[in-house]
């Protein structure tokens, strides 16, 4: 079972919910999925004892909260999957998105991560009913 700072990449069917980018390292990506501009004050919540665990917040933020608004071009694109959302079960995972991998495909922290190119290229195939598998 997932639970928060365990490293790995829950497993299941997830809805794609939406997507995010940095308007200033490029075009807004084309998409089926509802967009959203990042901006540097936002956040994601990671404290599990936080009413807004694993939600987006405004940074800085007064729990634990991931910045979004990151120097490397990780979330330059990001989409966030429907894991732990409705409902959200405190200490069962945040912040697990599809993004941009690190050079050399580095492991991320529980997250899905493909190319830059790749992932440009799959968000025009997704739309609002688009689920994701992630195998046991």
């Amino acid at each position: 079972m997932k639970h928060e700072g365990d490293g790995a990449t829950p497993m299941g069917l997830f809805t794609l919910c939406e997507l995010l980018y940095r308007p200033d390292r490029g075009r807004r990506p084309r998409t089926g999925l509802p967009v959203s501009a990042v901006r540097s004050w936002d956040g994601w919540c990671d404290d599990a004892r936080d009413g807004n665990y694993n939600r987006k917040v405004r940074l800085p933020y007064a729990a634990s909260a991931e910045t979004l608004w990151r120097d490397d071009h990780v979330y330059d694109v990001i989409v966030v999957l429907d894991h732990n959302r409705r409902p959200r079960v405190k200490g069962r995972g945040s912040a697990i998105f599809m993004h941009v991998a690190q050079p050399g495909y580095t492991p991320t922290a529980g997250c899905i991560a493909l190319s830059l190119g790749d992932l440009r290229r799959l968000l025009g195939l997704l739309g609002r009913t688009t689920a994701v598998y992630v195998p046991r």
